[in-house]
């Protein structure tokens, strides 16, 4: 989905959730709007995914305050926590704002 020039990263609830991880390399943000750091990573995360900067890679927000029950599953504490998925499955997790190389190359590590 895009709106003026921009790509957007798609959203995931605990409705679809599992469904929205469960194909390819996928980087799950979970913030909340009110978060500096979450809001400093926002951009970057909107670069890649529009710069197509990691081959086949998907990136879904969730929203902690919307969606408590998934932050609770993921144990999320802190925010941002970024969680890597290969076909539904955990491969990685970070945890706070990182500068998009950082991000690029943390990245790059699990992309084919």
């Amino acid at each position: 989905m895009e709106l003026k020039g921009v790509a957007m990263v798609d959203h995931a609830t605990k409705a679809d959730f599992k469904d929205k991880i469960k194909d390819g390399l996928v980087l799950v943000d979970f913030y909340a709007d009110w978060c500096g750091p979450c809001r400093f990573l926002s951009p970057i995360l909107e670069e890649i995914e529009k710069e197509k900067s990691v081959k086949g890679l998907k990136i879904v927000k969730v929203n902690v305050d919307e969606e408590t029950d998934l932050a609770e599953e993921y144990s999320v504490m802190s925010i941002p926590t970024l969680y890597l998925f290969l076909n539904g499955k955990e491969v990685g997790k970070q945890i706070g704002a990182l500068p998009k190389e950082r991000l690029l190359a943390w990245l790059r590590n699990f992309s084919k």
